[in-house]
């Protein structure tokens, strides 16, 4: 039945929810820095690896193509499932996830000697990795379930990805009382359990559309109510000290909140009831709901990419513009100046908000914010994380179909709102982190969403998804350079008190200028994509 599908699709957003661990490194970050004796230059770098874990997600691609892309269709009955799908990938990442963060616990907890920082972060790179792997089976399953609709599907999977964050801090503070080592333990166990106890039930369904936009915008709500509530209850925590019972009700709303997805699997249930015959309903369907499936090419239908986040309207006309001959593979791609323009706008982009969430701990305990402001502002981050992922795609969408702007034109103005929110962050008035980060956080997501569309749309859809992973290796990149050896080194200068801390504004506020002159830096370097493709973005809106 269609409902099967559904039920895959709440699977993967359950699975979703558990696998953002590594926007939880501000939580627990401070642990590793103390247990193991790093300085702030040593940090930054294990965090580097865990960005080029959670970024790097070719492996991750090519093992979903190679047991799980296309479902055989003969043979096997009810051990079919056996011999392959994403829950062979699904699997790799569980693995992962348990052995990196399982070793930074024994680590950190002194139950191993102190690892050399080269180990230290391997098993932050394979932890991290996990998240790719998950991620990949996720979205690449419901975008082959949901192909007439894969702009909305997969922005609702990145966006409960980017809520991941803030839920995993809620059931951390919950129940293990602000104890990071015992958090860094919670991300060893809590996602591989999600994960092997959900994977089989994330298949792929190949059954004709019927009205579906409605049913995937029931997720969109509840992933909004989420996020509404999470940043609700963060505001109380902040104004009020909540008691032990208050902490376990506001815990199982949020319970009920996640588990709301299957009133949409139980909806969708009772439309199929309530249709006619599956023989029937095949060929009327075929009429009623989707008159312009004839029309539509065998590279739009089977070359939908996973990490792409525009509308349905978008994708359709944006890839009829290039013929078969016009798409780009990797290695075109790399010999035009777009490509170069995207990557260096990703490191100024994408790094500088890496490099801001792997140091917002730090940042808020120089300048005397507690630690439950500190975590507090981690989980905001997820939140704002989240709403710039779904909510860029589509209000570009909007303006590019209604009023003919040009997509680049919204990675400038996210870039130059990013510039803003590092100034803030280095102004050091009270409550500027709140306010930065916020910018900051909205920005980056907006990254993600804005980038794998631009690329779709500018090289085609063929090798969207080489190029795209490729143009997503600025951001460790980014990450590296401004983390490292811009953030920690200058901290590293400025440190003077006990186990290589520092307190003042006068820890960032040189590093932060550094990077909003480097989001500046790509506020020009998208300004010059933004003109480079203003003729080609005139195509798609006489198209539409």
């Amino acid at each position: 039945m269609e409902s099967s599908k559904w039920l895959a699709a709440v699977a993967s957003i359950w699975v979703q929810c558990s696998s953002g661990a590594s926007y939880a490194f501000g939580i627990y970050s401070p642990v590793i820095k103390s247990s193991q004796s790093y300085d702030q230059s040593t940090l930054d770098v294990v965090s580097v690896f865990k960005d080029i874990g959670a970024n790097a997600g070719i492996l991750s691609g090519l093992l979903y193509t190679a047991v799980a892309s296309k479902p055989s269709s003969g043979g096997g009955g009810r051990f079919k499932f056996l011999h392959g799908g994403p829950w062979v990938v699904h699997l790799a990442g569980a693995v992962q996830c348990f052995a990196g963060y399982f070793f930074m616990w024994l680590a950190v907890t002194g139950i191993v000697s102190r690892p050399p920082v080269a180990v230290m972060s391997l098993f932050m790179f394979i932890a991290a990795h996990a998240q790719t792997f998950l991620n990949t089976a996720n979205v690449v399953a419901a975008v082959q379930n949901f192909p007439d609709h894969s702009g909305t599907i997969v922005g609702i999977m990145k966006g409960f990805l980017g809520l991941s964050g803030a839920i995993l801090i809620q059931v951390y503070q919950t129940i293990f009382n602000n104890n990071p080592s015992s958090l860094i333990l919670m991300l060893a166990l809590l996602p591989t359990i999600v994960t092997l106890m959900l994977m089989f039930l994330v298949t792929v369904h190949e059954t004709p559309s019927r009205n579906e936009e409605n049913l995937l915008n029931g997720f969109l709500l509840i992933s909004l109510a989420i996020a509404a509530y999470l940043l609700f209850l963060r505001i109380l925590e902040n104004l009020f000290v909540f008691p032990e019972w208050a902490k376990i009700i506001t815990f199982l709303i949020l319970l009920a909140l996640l588990a709301s997805p299957i009133s949409v699997v139980i909806k969708a249930q009772r439309v199929d009831l309530e249709r006619l015959p599956p023989s029937i309903t095949s060929s009327t369907s075929l009429l009623v709901d989707e008159p312009a499936s004839p029309n539509k090419s065998a590279v739009e239908i089977n070359t939908m990419d996973y990490d792409d986040v525009p509308t349905e309207t978008v994708q359709r006309k944006a890839s009829s513009i290039l013929q078969p001959d016009e798409q780009k593979n990797l290695w075109q791609a790399m010999c035009t100046i777009d490509f170069w323009f995207l990557f260096f706008a990703m490191i100024c982009g994408m790094g500088s908000g890496l490099a801001t969430i792997n140091n917002i701990s730090q940042i808020g305990e120089s300048l005397g914010y507690s630690t439950l402001a500190r975590s507090t502002l981690v989980s905001f981050w997820s939140i704002w994380n989240f709403l710039g992922r779904l909510g860029a795609g589509y209000v570009s969408d909007i303006f590019l179909l209604r009023r003919g702007l040009p997509r680049p034109l919204f990675m400038v103005f996210t870039l130059a709102a990013m510039t803003a929110g590092h100034v803030i962050i280095a102004s050091g008035f009270p409550g500027n982190l709140y306010v930065g980060s916020l910018l900051v956080g909205i920005c980056y997501g907006s990254q993600w969403s804005l980038m794998p569309t631009i690329t779709k749309e500018i090289f085609g859809v063929l090798h969207m998804g080489t190029i795209f992973n490729t143009i997503a290796i600025a951001s460790p990149v980014g990450s590296y350079i401004l983390s490292v050896r811009v953030i920690g080194y200058i901290y590293d200068k400025e440190a003077s008190g006990e186990g290589n801390s520092c307190f003042g504004t006068h820890c960032f506020m040189l590093s932060y200028f550094i990077l909003a002159s480097g989001s500046l830096f790509g506020v020009l370097v998208a300004l010059a994509l933004f003109y480079r493709t203003r003729r080609f973005y005139s195509r798609v809106l006489l198209l539409c």
